[in-house]
């Protein structure tokens, strides 16, 4: 620390770690190269190739449905295809043979050759060869827990119901031990969780979809041990439920800090109880109603954070259960909130933020599970 030393040390091979720092808050300086911003301005057939445990899964899946409703031709909007896999960043390349990421491995239907693909892609484009890849569905994705690969239609499903479920305990919900549960049961009046976030001690990253870092499926039970973590798990499961969309959670909280983070995770829990991580994100909260104009908290005042997981395609199976993590680190695959309100490029000074997560009647934080009818 500070930040901007990384940058420094950086400068010769990747520039734009600095710019990153200097520019924090979306802007002009990000609006001519952000491609989701002009969808309306490309006629260019797209293969969109990304995987569930890909860092660059959010991009994959907005610039497809983007380019698939806006671009500027008909032949472009047609001409957008999306796939995928259960792999974590570059998998189908580097190893053609992989069916897995993580502690998991997927199966034998998991493989797929993806060179083949896009020999049949840009036959048909740059060669004007009719390989009839344009006949097939423009979607397919990899439905984990079936494990087996599904052509669709769009993204997001026409057929998602959006559903709510809300968390609920008695104010002990740290740790998978405590009392945090998970249902469609929309809360009354519950006693408010809280928990001590100490930047000097953040919950660690365990895979998800990062880079270098290790990456894909790892259990998540060693950080449902902390007392930094809040954890609400359903009910066993006596039926398959299919989860395949956009993932969201809405946090009401408050902070002592005047800045901090809130993050949170999707995760199956199996009937051995392994935990295995599906979705994450993470809000800060001087973003947490505009990208673009940062406001700090006021200490103590409850307020509403929106947490993006991206997205999944899951089915929990019977004897399962749907649990959410809620915690403020996930380090080193973000950076610590030092919970200041200080520049995070160059401050160094930490101090540790008292969190509480409500959820009652009047702020009833949940995890809206696009769920797909079977």
């Amino acid at each position: 620390m500070p930040l901007v030393a990384w940058a420094e040390l950086l400068e010769p091979v990747v520039r734009y770690v600095g710019d990153y720092l200097r520019h924090p808050a979306d802007g002009p300086p990000w609006w001519a190269i952000n491609l989701e911003r002009r969808h309306a301005e490309i006629d260019v057939p797209m293969y969109h190739v990304s995987s569930w445990y890909d860092i660059f899964l959010h991009g994959g899946l907005a610039n497809f449905s983007g380019l698939r409703e806006h671009a500027r031709t008909a032949t472009a909007r047609h001409a957008q295809k999306l796939i995928v896999g259960p792999w974590a960043h570059l998998f189908p390349y580097t190893n053609p043979t992989s069916t897995g990421t993580g502690d998991i491995d997927f199966g034998p239907d998991a493989l797929i050759s993806l060179h083949d693909l896009q020999l049949r892609w840009f036959d048909h484009w740059l060669r004007g060869i009719d390989t009839g890849i344009l006949d097939e569905p423009p979607v397919k994705i990899f439905v984990m827990g079936d494990n087996r690969w599904r052509d669709e239609r769009e993204w997001p499903l026409a057929r998602t119901r959006y559903t709510p479920w809300y968390f609920h305990s008695g104010g002990r919900a740290n740790t998978a031990a405590g009392d945090g549960g998970l249902d469609a049961r929309a809360p009354g009046e519950e006693s408010a969780d809280q928990f001590v976030y100490d930047p000097d001690d953040p919950v660690p990253t365990r895979g998800g979809n990062t880079l270098i870092l290790a990456m894909g499926v790892q259990d998540q039970r060693p950080l449902e041990a902390r007392a930094d973590v809040l954890v609400y798990t359903s009910a066993v499961l006596t039926e398959p439920l299919e989860v395949t969309g956009p993932v969201v959670v809405t946090l009401h909280a408050a902070s002592s800090a005047t800045d901090t983070d809130f993050t949170a995770k999707l995760v199956d829990v199996r009937p051995d109880g392994y935990a295995q991580n599906l979705a994450d994100g993470i809000v800060r909260a001087r973003y947490r109603e505009s990208r673009e104009s940062p406001a700090l908290l006021t200490p103590g005042e409850v307020a509403r954070f929106v947490i993006d997981l991206w997205a999944t395609s899951h089915v929990f199976l019977p004897g399962h259960r749907l649990r959410v993590e809620i915690a403020s680190s996930n380090f080193p695959r973000f950076d610590r909130n030092l919970n200041t309100g200080e520049d995070a490029a160059t401050g160094t000074r930490w101090q540790i933020a008292h969190q509480t997560v409500f959820h009652d009647a009047r702020y009833p934080s949940h995890i809206v599970l696009p769920i797909i009818p079977r």
